[in-house]
């Protein structure tokens, strides 16, 4: 077998589905499975998903061991000469598979290799590659200077800027929301360490593959990650699990950085859960974290029947009604949203599964980066509406 693609679920369902739609539409023709290991999720998501994917392999875990266990269950059951990390919240395109597993077939000195992120709103994800966080290249992110210098390789080493992104380069670290890895080097290095429950096990899992010998590219192939971090909580909940395992990190491979950092790390957790526990409860109540979605406005590209379809389930959500139309499809609209202008009255562009395909999808979505446009999809097959912060439902 070539490929086995595995994703560790939580609590994602409807974005786990449209990542099994994109995956099983990218890798047709490729000998591979496709492996879930569920983590215990409250959402009914087995239940949902195993009738619609009876072609899958499902795993259901009884409770949550993290990222890096859940991963190791899958790898430990994968078959395939290549295993792809994969997170639930993607879209992946036929190139970023396809020709990934060309490059590692023609490149033997690759041990891991990842992608070109896009944004929701088309831009470049920054966190496609990054280097090994030293001092000097922690310092440049926490004051902004890699961001400020982007394309100098004296400050900009965090996210390796400097590097063309439509180029094929040997970066550092790979990032686990799309990690190709070569089986036998999982079996020669050890797989992801358990000790990292939830980020900066890829960055682990990268450098092991450094020290190995091997190396880790970066591949100009499109996959779009949602990274929904949408409301306060989950984004300090993020900030202080990545804090956590930073200090894991430096524990393990750099003994005197983990010295030197210690109590600024451990100043900035302890700050984190008292926001968390404490401070934003007692000033803005219990309910400091309902999460106010800001007013959507859809330009919508898509059948008949699904323009009905999304009609329907914007009033029913009382989503308003300034929204915009298109009938259309791939074959006979293939340019979509990049021709229109006043795009910026919206703020999201609603493709129709059905209509376009996701490969469509994302390389109109990155001909206008950065502007209002968000992305959304549609599929008239599941009836979900799915943008990056909440899933709308037709039944």
């Amino acid at each position: 077998m070539k490929l086995s693609v595995v994703i560790v679920n939580y609590n994602v369902k409807y974005y786990l589905e449209q990542c099994l739609r994109s995956l099983q539409r990218a890798i047709a023709g490729v000998d591979g499975e496709i492996i879930v290991v569920d983590n215990a999720s409250e959402d009914g998501s087995l239940k949902y998903l195993k009738p619609r994917f009876p072609e899958v392999v499902w795993i259901e875990c009884k409770e949550n061991g993290g990222f890096s266990h859940g991963n190791n269950i899958g790898f430990n059951k994968a078959k395939g000469e290549y295993i792809l990390m994969l997170n639930p919240d993607t879209i992946v395109t036929c190139d970023s598979i396809k020709k990934s597993i060309e490059f590692m077939d023609t490149h033997p000195e690759a041990g891991a290799a990842g992608v070109k992120m896009i944004n929701k709103d088309g831009t470049f994800a920054m966190e496609s590659r990054r280097g090994i966080v030293k001092p000097w290249v922690a310092f440049c992110k926490a004051t902004g200077l890699c961001r400020r210098y982007p394309k100098s390789r004296l400050f900009g080493h965090y996210y390796m800027s400097y590097l063309d992104i439509e180029e094929i380069n040997p970066i550092e670290m790979v990032s686990g929301a799309f990690m190709l890895l070569r089986r036998n080097t999982l079996q020669r290095i050890g797989t992801l360490d358990e000790q990292f429950f939830m980020y900066w096990e890829d960055s682990d899992l990268s450098y092991r593959i450094l020290k190995s010998g091997e190396k880790n590219y970066y591949l100009p192939y499109t996959i779009f990650h949602y990274k929904g971090e949408s409301s306060v909580k989950s984004k300090l909940r993020y900030r202080y699990w990545l804090y956590s395992s930073l200090q894991t990190f430096f524990k393990k491979h750099f003994p005197l950085y983990h010295i030197l950092f210690y109590i600024p790390i451990k100043i900035a957790v302890a700050i984190l859960k008292f926001r968390i526990h404490h401070a934003y409860p007692m000033i803005y109540g219990d309910n400091w974290d309902n999460y106010k979605e800001p007013d959507k406005r859809f330009i919508v590209f898509g059948s008949e029947k699904a323009c009905t379809e999304i009609k329907d389930i914007l009033a029913k959500n009382k989503l308003g009604y300034n929204h915009m139309f298109v009938t259309a499809t791939e074959q006979d609209n293939p340019t979509g949203h990049i021709t229109l202008s006043n795009v910026n009255r919206y703020t999201h562009i609603l493709y129709d599964a059905e209509s376009y395909s996701y490969d469509t999808m994302l390389r109109l979505l990155q001909q206008t980066p950065g502007n209002t446009l968000r992305l959304a999809t549609y599929s008239t097959q599941t009836g979900n509406l799915i943008t990056e912060d909440a899933i709308y439902s037709r039944d």
